[in-house]
């Protein structure tokens, strides 16, 4: 009697295509032929998992299966004659195991590509500026290593006055094909040349100076132009500053990222920048002009009469520009009134009398200026 073919993928009756496709590819890789450990039974189980396969992955098959518990000409079971097995797994199965079994059909021309031009690899370099030069922009030297050209072989990795030669075991292809027989027909394996290491070619007296790679680890030095404006993480491209290119290929590019380091004073939040600045109770009181430092320096900001402590105050177009210089941002200064510890005894009375006779305040504020003036 034949297994039902939900039992042979394990799947139950309700499983959507997704469940009954993942279910039949790992079934098919373990029992496969030529990957199964025990090969008496592995040519029955993995045919007996594709005739399953052909049946539930068709909608329409499934549904005379489902229905009448066969497929094609009334016969019990299921045979390759029933589901078209020997037309190629019905046009979907083939594809798939040639997948899972040798990778990406594209997998022979990317090896074969392994002895064509081949682009460097891009390097990262981190660079940390003040907030002052972030400001301003700066422009600073930086050293870093990387895989250059060798100048001793230009590149090829063969000693001067060398032949290169084109490997015999793959005749230069850099490719070695091993081709199975199975039940199901001829498999084409591919794989790198373990000669040449799928380059195509041997090199019978490697460069002293590189070791035959055509590169070799030399220290550069860049200078790098820091735009003003820059925000932290920032990332700066140079164009063909990394890593040599092999075969004759372009160098990868160096990508320099900006960190901003804290600053002791001031913060940024996207273009504004901020600071805390401390007011005494006087000035807070009475207003006045109070200098403030910024980035560009100090600037001169106005005070209210009875500023509070905690008050944050903009300054238009103070803060920092935009990389291309189109605008700026603000300057938020944040005001904090600060209470003296220790009061004179002048300073302690007209406190108290302002406290006790509101009405005296007009003539109180100018007697305040006065008592907490500088002598």
């Amino acid at each position: 009697m034949a297994r039902d073919l939900y039992e042979v993928l394990g799947v139950n009756r309700a499983a959507n295509a997704d469940d009954i496709k993942r279910a039949y590819r790992k079934l098919a890789r373990k029992h496969h032929p030529d990957v199964a450990h025990d090969k008496s039974d592995a040519e029955h189980r993995f045919k007996e998992i594709n005739e399953a396969y052909e049946v539930l992955s068709d909608p329409s098959k499934r549904a005379q299966y489902d229905r009448y518990g066969t497929i094609g000409n009334g016969a019990s079971g299921h045979g390759f004659s029933d589901f078209g097995f020997g037309q190629g797994f019905g046009g979907s199965g083939f594809g798939d195991i040639f997948d899972m079994f040798f990778g990406e059909r594209g997998g022979a021309q990317q090896t074969m590509r392994r002895n064509g031009p081949s682009r460097g690899e891009d390097l990262r370099y981190d660079l940390h500026v003040t907030l002052e030069e972030a400001f301003s922009g700066v422009t600073r030297q930086i050293e870093f290593a990387h895989l250059a050209a060798c100048d001793t072989c230009r590149g090829s990795g063969a000693a001067p006055g060398t032949l290169i030669k084109p490997c015999d075991r793959c005749t230069g292809t850099g490719v070695m094909r091993m081709v199975r027989q199975t039940p199901l027909g001829q498999f084409v394996t591919q794989s790198a040349c373990n000669k040449c290491g799928g380059e195509g070619h041997v090199i019978e007296a490697p460069c002293t100076d590189c070791r035959g790679r055509g590169r070799r680890e030399v220290e550069r030095t860049l200078s790098v132009k820091v735009p003003a404006g820059v925000d932290d993480g920032s990332r700066i491209r140079i164009n063909g500053a990394g890593a040599a290119g092999t075969h004759g290929g372009s160098a990868g590019d160096l990508y320099v990222y900006v960190a901003i380091q804290p600053h002791p004073m001031f913060t940024r939040s996207g273009l504004d920048t901020h600071v805390d600045v401390p007011i005494s109770f006087p000035k807070a009181a009475l207003g006045g002009t109070l200098e403030v430092p910024s980035l560009e320096g100090p600037l001169h900001l106005t005070i209210a009469p009875g500023t509070q402590s905690g008050t944050s105050l903009r300054m238009r177009g103070h803060g920092m520009p935009t990389v291309r210089g189109t605008q700026r941002g603000d300057h938020v200064v944040t005001v904090h009134v600060e209470i003296p510890s220790k009061l004179t005894h002048r300073q302690r009375e007209l406190l108290e009398e302002f406290g006790e006779t509101p009405e005296a305040e007009r003539s109180f504020f100018d007697k305040v200026k006065d008592a907490f003036r500088p002598e």
